[in-house]
This record gives structure tokens, C-alpha cells and sequence, in this order.
């Protein structure tokens, strides 16, 4: 019993250690060019900051939108671009699967005593993405602050279990989205209408757009959970859409299903490949 738990312990543990040891690899490689990597992460934190002035703006000009103020725009806007940026961080270089397939290199991995899908998050590491998650966070942490919102003990043991959620919804599109170019080799651009596209989405609050939208957001393709509905339980405001409040204590559950389905994606996708012969 002892040594069968001590082989499923390595069996968790050994991709996560391969991943820590591959993204620190890169980070050391790129450390070499110190005057580079600082400006290209100073550069991606100006990026983060125009898009959430672009929500500033917004509701500077409006006042409000749909009921929500300024604090409460920024609370969403910062959410979701925390959790897309770590998304992106952690496993936005699936996104190039279909270069891998192409030029032979996935088949290169396949024969690695690493896991690919660990590979491929890990390839070329780019540790300027700080650059979006140190403003995301920082816009947070004043919305949060500036909102007002009656704290109790279970928000606060909720409030990271939310945003590792979000999180894991983010690296979950992101594979569900690499996935389809097992099959069509230049569907890099469509999956990155579906992640990129549902950080612009997550944006603003939910009740802007029309009803169909919010549903096929939520029942579909569940990024209302990445912000919508963490901000709704955050802040103790009814849905203005109209869904169940139960659905705001979904969003961990939401994870992991949708990690489970990415995960099944990602089998089926390596179940079907074919190598290039290279």
C-alpha cells in the first residue's frame, strides 16, 4: 500500500517538478540579456495598463454601466486580466501546437520521458508575462479596496480559491483551443479569438451584452466564471441577467470540469495524430 501511494504521489509530482525545471531553464537563458528582458516586460505591463484605461475610460465617461461603478468595472477588468495573464504564463504556448506538428517537433516530444503537454506549456518560457499579471494584480488589490464589499471570513478563504479557478478555466480554453489544430493545423488564429477574445469578454460586466451571449457564456463556454461570477458573489449584487444565484459558488466546480474536459481534448487530440514521418 506504501509503495503504491508513493507511486501515485510521483506520478503528480513528476510533471509538476519537469515543469518547474523546463520554465527555470528558460528563465535562466533569458536572464542572460537582463537590459531585454526588462524592457520587454516593462513594455507587456504598458499593454495591461492601456487595456484597463481603455475600461477606465469607459466608465469615467458613463459613470456607470449596467449598476456597476468604476471601482466595481475595475474589480472585473483587473480579475480578468490576472487571470488570463497567469493563464497565459502557465500555458499559453499551446497555442502553437500546429508549428510543432508541422515542422516534426511534436514528434520529437512524444518520445521525451516528459509529458508533451508539459513541453510544449514550457517552450520558450517567457517570463515577461509578469508584465501583465503584476498590473492585473495591482488593479485588483485597489478595486478590492475601493469596493464596497462586507468581508467576511468565507470571502476571504474564497477570494484566491476564486482566482485559481479563474485561473485553471484560462489554461483550460487555452488547451481546449490548441487542441483543434490536431485536426486543422492552422486554427491558431480561431483559438485565439476563443482566448484572447474571452479576456476582452470578461472585461465588462456580463449584463452589457444580450441574454443569449451571457448564456452561451455560462453554460457553453463558461468564461462568466473567470470574473462575472466571482465579482456578483464578491460584491452581494443579484444577477442582472437573470441566471440562478447559485451559479456564483460554482466557479471552482466549473474549473475542474473544464480542466477534466481539456484534459480529455488533449488525449483525444494525441490519440488521433499522425506523424508528420520526419
Amino acid at each position: 500500500m506504501a509503495d503504491l501511494l508513493a507511486r501515485t504521489r510521483e506520478s503528480v509530482l513528476w510533471p509538476v517538478r519537469a515543469y518547474v525545471l523546463l520554465a527555470w531553464t528558460w528563465c535562466r537563458a533569458l536572464a542572460q540579456y537582463p537590459a531585454s528582458l526588462v524592457m520587454m516586460t516593462l513594455s507587456t505591463a504598458l499593454g495591461a495598463f492601456a487595456e484597463m484605461g481603455a475600461v477606465f475610460v469607459v466608465f469615467g465617461h458613463a459613470g456607470e454601466v449596467s449598476g456597476f461603478g468604476m471601482a466595481e468595472g475595475l474589480l472585473i477588468a483587473g480579475m480578468a486580466t490576472t487571470a488570463f495573464a497567469c493563464a497565459d504564463m502557465v500555458m499559453g504556448m499551446v497555442e502553437v501546437l500546429g508549428r510543432h506538428i508541422r515542422t516534426g517537433s511534436l514528434d520529437v516530444m512524444l518520445v521525451r520521458p516528459v509529458p508533451p503537454l508539459v513541453q510544449m506549456a514550457t517552450d520558450r518560457f517567457a517570463p515577461r508575462r509578469l508584465g501583465r499579471i503584476v498590473p492585473g494584480s495591482a488593479v485588483t488589490v485597489v478595486a478590492l479596496a475601493a469596493c464596497d464589499i462586507d468581508w467576511s471570513a468565507g470571502k476571504v478563504l474564497m477570494l484566491p480559491v476564486l482566482l485559481v479557478s479563474a485561473t485553471a478555466i484560462g489554461c483550460a480554453v487555452w488547451i481546449i483551443g490548441a487542441c483543434l489544430q490536431f485536426f486543422v493545423a492552422d486554427a491558431r488564429e480561431a483559438a485565439n479569438s476563443v482566448t484572447y477574445g474571452g479576456q476582452a469578454l470578461t472585461e465588462y460586466p456580463m449584463a452589457i451584452y444580450p441574454k443569449n451571449v451571457v448564456r452561451a457564456a455560462t453554460f457553453v463556454l463558461p468564461l462568466a466564471f473567470v470574473t462575472w461570477q466571482p465579482a456578483l458573489y464578491l460584491l452581494d449584487r443579484p444577477d442582472p441577467t437573470g441566471l440562478p444565484e447559485s451559479l456564483r459558488f460554482a466557479t471552482p466546480f466549473v474549473a475542474v470540469a473544464l480542466c477534466a474536459v481539456a484534459g480529455a481534448c488533449w488525449r483525444f487530440g494525441l490519440r488521433h495524430y499522425r506523424s508528420t514521418g520526419s
